[in-house]
């Protein structure tokens, strides 16, 4: 029983030195951590200054000409011939299309010999009232026999009226087998060729017409609303390296693509060389002034911090780091542009973000270093 008791004495002496132990080395880790956490961590800053950017946005697009005209054959029928190719110059009143109307000059001699009966009823019955008219005033004919004569007379003038309008009528019918260029102009399509069989109205061709040149860009729909701020816009072409024309939004379309969710625009080039032909690739830089946006800040890509998908950088104030959301107005190579969330002046961390507690103490490096 004596011994129980020793052995008791020596485990309880035993247990209360290793919970000393245990205790002290739980407080120097805390105390470690705790002056880890106060140790001063070395840091790259900057100042913040703010500044009114002049923001740029670059859209590819296409030449077209101003007027393009869909041409379409203003009767039915079957194609003959084409004089034309895609890429010809055409002049007013060149032929482009030539239609079947054999059906048409059918119908044109009938109209001409239904003129000239109608013609030959008119002079008779003319004759027939001069007759009439004679008797009549003689005393020899009847006052209804002479008005017979003189309604037949006019139905017979009326039907020579008539059949001069639809013989006009056939004739312009036949002048619409042929499709001619009611402008100067380069063709740029073509969708039927001979032997097709084309309803009336049916475009057949495209038509550019002479004169001003325009390019064609596709804007997203969140930059909408910045081409009331576009101060000037400048147009290069892959093809003419050294050639930059300045241009204008003349034409926004009010409807976004339904594939592409883009809004089509119309930019007008101001003095274009004529050297700028149709179908040429561009570049189209739209500028907005700086006078007209709020104050942006430029900083390092580096100095941004993410935080729950929410763009952030550390501020340096009296020593002390503390976290900040920012809004991002957009991005040009390794800077960022910032629009909300910094003064002028401020200090932030570009380099060791990632190592930063809030409210940590910093130590900012020196160029020197």
């Amino acid at each position: 029983m004596r011994q129980w008791y020793k052995n008791k004495s020596i485990y309880f002496a035993i247990s209360v030195i290793l919970g000393i132990a245990c205790l002290s080395y739980m407080t120097s880790v805390s105390n470690n951590s705790k002056k880890v956490v106060e140790e001063p961590l070395l840091v790259r800053s900057m100042t913040v200054r703010m500044g009114n950017d002049v923001q740029s946005f670059r859209y590819s697009g296409v030449v077209h000409g101003r007027y393009e005209s869909q041409l379409a054959f203003r009767v039915n029928g079957k194609i003959l011939n084409r004089k034309i190719d895609v890429g010809s110059i055409v002049k007013p009143g060149d032929t482009l299309m030539q239609m079947d109307s054999s059906d048409s000059q059918l119908s044109v001699q009938v109209a001409e010999a239904a003129l000239n009966s109608a013609e030959s009823k008119m002079k008779l019955a003319k004759d027939n009232l001069g007759r009439s008219q004679a008797l009549y005033e003689g005393g020899a004919l009847s006052k209804a026999a002479y008005d017979a004569a003189l309604d037949t007379c006019n139905a017979a003038q009326a039907a020579y009226v008539q059949a001069q309008a639809q013989l006009q009528q056939l004739e312009n019918q036949l002048q619409y087998c042929s499709l001619r260029a009611d402008n100067a102009g380069v063709v740029s399509a073509i969708k039927v060729e001979a032997g097709q069989f084309v309803a009336t109205g049916t475009p057949v061709l495209t038509l550019v017409q002479d004169g001003e040149r325009e390019v064609e860009i596709s804007v997203p729909e969140n930059r909408i609303d910045d081409l009331s701020k576009v101060t000037s816009i400048k147009v290069s072409f892959w093809a003419l390296p050294e050639t930059i024309v300045e241009g204008q939004v003349r034409e926004v379309s009010p409807v976004a693509d339904p594939v592409a969710r883009t809004f089509k625009v119309r930019i007008s080039l101001i003095k274009a060389p004529e050297d700028i032909k149709l179908g040429m690739t561009s570049s189209v830089e739209l500028n907005m002034s700086g006078s007209e946006q709020a104050a942006l800040a430029t900083i390092p890509l580096s100095a941004i911090y993410q935080t729950n998908g929410t763009p952030s950088v550390w501020v340096i104030s009296k020593g002390i780091a503390n976290l900040r959301e920012i809004q991002v107005a957009g991005f040009e190579h390794d800077q960022v542009k910032v629009s909300a969330g910094l003064n002028n002046g401020e200090v932030i961390v570009t380099a060791g973000a990632n190592k930063l507690l809030e409210g940590q103490k910093v130590r900012l490096m020196d160029m020197s270093e």
